[in-house]
């Protein structure tokens, strides 16, 4: 039997005052899918850093098709058939789809100026995107594309280099279920044709599901390694957190308030004719579910004053709002956490209590001078409340985990006076641990008459979290379930249009 494609034997990387890893030993075979789960900070961004020759590791050695080698450089690993799908998406929004799959290989033409032959570009591109069910073509610009669409993107990037080993950095995490679906078939097809692949998720679903072998990784040591039928959801949450997570997900809520948040027949731009007909109660947590591109976060945006309303009305405790804008949004209480949180939902180039103080910075100040102390006291509360883990007020946001920025965002809010609160994937690329601190921070919102809207295209997370679920289809709602109607039988009925089953409808 060949030996392993790669081989990590005693990797050790320190930094000032820290272990990153601390003995590491790891294989991955020809053709193996290792799922490699561990939460955040766990080390393994630093490992694969290593990999990709990034990062030089302090000892050990890194072993490929036999032969040692002290440390990688950047072309030492791509020489080598190692290729990345990162989760942050790195992508020249200015160039069309074939240029940046191609960026660096593109074929040349004929003649004196050897220009760029884009004819034999497309042609190279295009049967990756069909082989990834992607619904847009070379031609397309990347700026037009949603996240979801720019992930495959980034994933026809490695696909194009002939990899023989590619490492997957939670390539679902802006993924609707379909496309979900076709990258696991990818993944299968990828193993069938002797190429490794490193599959890193905290949608542990999708790495039992992929995986021949899963290797956990806690505080920079392998505290674990499961293969076969040891590979469960309660069995890896337990190596990654080092003790029972009884229950990720929340107790329902009691009986709603009366009163919260109506839309009546409202209509977005992004789905004119049709219309939308909702009710938030407070006290509860709605989950919206449904594919990409079905209006989700068209409404979430309409909602926030981002985009216009083009029909209908919304109401807030039976008042009508007319919001136009993210400001008057916000002044009556209704607050967004969107899907791009470092886009969209802070400047990770600023600190902690900056981020934190901005969206209300005149309640902060005198004579319109910014108080200091009131903004240190304000981010002091909120890191206490939140359990924000950042070494003081001015740690630069982009310096934190996933989870801790997610909770920089609701941070913001909190510090004021949240009425309704729209959770857009809410814990998109973070870990276990962080998603049960977001889903009990939801739950103590509700608790405290807050309506909250939560769209997530995670199954589990819809169906765990919720009190109830409405499902959209092209930009409508096309049924709501009650917690006994809960199934993912019922919401992908619904998210496809169809109707229930009378007997679940009942």
């Amino acid at each position: 039997m060949p030996g392993p494609l790669i081989e990590l034997a005693a990797i050790t990387k320190l930094y000032p005052g820290v272990t990153a890893l601390d003995d590491i030993n790891l294989s991955v075979g020809r053709g193996e899918v290792l799922g490699l789960i561990g939460e955040n900070g766990a080390g393994k961004s630093t490992l694969m850093k290593i990999l990709g020759g990034v990062v030089a590791p302090t000892s050990g050695t890194i072993r490929i098709d036999g032969r040692d080698h002290a440390m990688l450089g950047v072309n030492d690993s791509m020489r080598a058939g190692i290729a990345f799908v990162h989760q942050e998406l790195n992508l020249f929004e200015n160039l069309d789809v074939a240029a940046n799959v191609g960026m660096g290989r593109e074929p040349l033409g004929f003649g004196p100026l050897r220009l760029i032959d884009r004819g034999r570009l497309r042609e190279r591109v295009a049967p990756l995107l069909v082989r990834l069910g992607a619904d847009f073509g070379p031609d397309t610009p990347v700026q037009g594309l949603t996240i979801a669409q720019r992930q495959l993107v980034e994933i026809a990037k490695a696909l194009s280099v002939d990899a023989r080993i590619i490492i997957m950095d939670e390539p679902t995490s802006s993924l609707s279920l379909q496309e979900t679906e076709r990258l696991l078939k990818v993944v299968a097809e990828l193993r069938a044709n002797a190429v490794s692949v490193i599959y890193i998720s905290h949608r542990l679903g999708e790495v039992k599901a992929c995986s021949d072998r899963v290797v956990c990784l806690r505080d920079g040591r392998v505290v674990g390694e499961l293969t076969g039928q040891q590979i469960d959801h309660a069995t890896m949450i337990r190596l990654m957190i080092g003790r029972d997570l009884k229950a990720l997900y929340i107790p329902p809520a009691a009986e709603p308030k009366p009163g919260g948040c109506d839309l009546l027949e409202v209509e977005t731009k992004d789905f004119p004719g049709r219309r939308v007909n909702l009710a938030v109660r407070h006290g509860e947590i709605l989950g919206l579910a449904g594919l990409v591109g079905s209006g989700r976060t068209s409404l979430a945006r309409a909602l926030f004053g981002i985009d216009p309303i083009v029909g209908g009305e919304i109401r807030l405790d039976g008042a009508r709002m007319t919001i136009r804008s993210p400001r008057r949004a916000i002044q009556q209480g209704i607050y967004l956490v969107p899907e791009d949180r470092k886009r969209a939902g802070l400047i990770v180039d600023m600190p902690v209590v900056e981020n934190i103080t901005l969206a209300n910075l005149l309640a902060y100040a005198r004579m319109l001078l910014v108080n200091r102390a009131a903004e240190q006291a304000a981010s002091r509360t909120q890191r206490a409340r939140l359990s924000i883990r950042a070494p003081g007020d001015r740690t630069t946001v982009v310096t934190l985990s996933g989870g801790n920025q997610q909770k920089v965002v609701l941070a913001k809010w909190l510090s004021m006076r949240p009425r309704v609160v729209i959770f857009d994937e809410p814990t998109r690329g973070i870990d276990v641990g962080a998603k049960n601190e977001i889903y009990t921070l939801m739950r103590e919102l509700a608790d405290r008459g807050v309506c909250i809207l939560m769209i997530s295209s995670d199954m589990e997370e819809v169906i765990g979290v919720s009190d109830r679920i409405a499902v959209m289809f092209e930009g409508a709602i096309s049924g709501i379930l009650e917690r006994a109607q809960f199934s993912e039988y019922n919401v992908l009925r619904l998210a496809i249009g169809q109707a229930l089953d009378p007997a679940e409808a009942a």
